[in-house]
């Protein structure tokens, strides 16, 4: 039985992965940061299955023991600041979590289980203000927040530890992955639970920032697929992973609201508040290498996608009323 360690395990992408893992028949480990409360929601249904221990990205010493005690055969390293919004008013915790957390989960594999594989959860927000579209492997970074910076150095730290010490270490460049497990901060989220309330009569309006915005939307549980698709080739490399088609925030709107019969028009106001101070206008991937080398192709179209996270919250919503 082959042992995996998540962080960030009871994140929306942690969760699906700790899914498809014990569905293949691992021993699933994954780290949680100490706390009066336990915010376990999206692993309540796996936390028996799960080994919970306590460890944290901002701690060396507690990660170098987890990965010493359990020796995992993989690592995924989900966890981080994840919401780009927040790296503007807390850009140097994002930096601590983000980037610095990612060297120190390196250095923790270098020291105590230099064997094990190690995938590291990039981000499309590196290329930011986009040089070329759609966006590869080989496309320079040009991140436009605190969050994209912090990935990009996460993203060639990994490269360099895999370079100079010989680690099976890789990088997912994932464009956006949503599901009903996303955070209501996440724009998607937040509109299709908009959505829902507002059909169920519980809000009249939903404010939002840049309509315009372009962005790659896929589902959550076909990226997990593909992280564990990269820790078993034969050689580490780095993949693109996303659909290839590129939305808007005004299609996303359209489409969550025409599900529950309503015209978003009526009711999505646009708020400067919610406008990034640098924004990235247009996000596409090209996952050709992650198609033709991995095998990997998602399962979940667009429009599917967002009728399953409204749905979700309807249901949600109508057992809470």
């Amino acid at each position: 039985m082959p042992t995996a360690l998540i962080t960030g395990v009871t994140g929306q992408d942690g969760s699906y992965l700790a899914e498809l893992l014990l569905a293949k028949g691992y021993r699933v480990v994954g780290t949680v940061r100490r706390s009066s409360t336990t915010p376990y929601e999206r692993i309540a249904h796996l936390v028996d299955r799960v080994e919970l221990v306590s460890a944290d990205l901002l701690d060396q010493t507690s990660l170098t023991d987890v990965v010493g005690e359990y020796q995992p055969d993989e690592i995924y390293n989900l966890a981080a600041q994840s919401f780009v919004q927040t790296s503007w008013t807390q850009p140097v915790l994002t930096g601590e979590f983000t980037a610095l957390g990612v060297t120190r989960m390196l250095e923790a594999v270098k020291k105590a289980a230099p064997k094990a594989r190690f995938y590291q959860a990039s981000s499309s927000e590196m290329f930011g203000k986009v040089v070329e579209t759609p966006q590869r492997e080989t496309t320079p970074f040009y991140p436009r927040s605190p969050y994209g910076v912090a990935k990009v150095y996460g993203h060639w730290i990994t490269v360099n530890y895999r370079e100079s010490f010989g680690l099976y270490a890789v990088s997912g460049i994932l464009f956006n992955h949503e599901s009903p497990r996303r955070g209501l901060e996440f724009v998607t989220r937040k509109v299709t639970d908009a959505a829902a309330r507002i059909k169920l009569g519980l809000a009249k309006e939903l404010r939002l920032g840049n309509l315009d915005a372009h962005r790659d939307w896929g589902f959550a549980g076909d990226y997990v697929d593909a992280m564990w698709r990269m820790l078993q080739q034969d050689e580490p490399g780095d993949y693109v992973v996303g659909t290839g088609e590129s939305y808007s925030v005004r299609d996303l709107c359209e489409t969550a609201f025409e599900h529950v019969g309503l015209d978003y028009r009526q009711f999505v106001k646009r708020d400067e508040r919610f406008v990034r101070p640098a924004e990235v206008d247009l996000l596409v991937a090209d996952p050709t290498k992650a198609k033709t080398q991995l095998g990997w192709t998602p399962a979940v179209d667009f429009k599917s996608l967002v009728r399953m996270m409204v749905d979700a919250d309807l249901e949600r919503h109508r057992a809470s009323v």
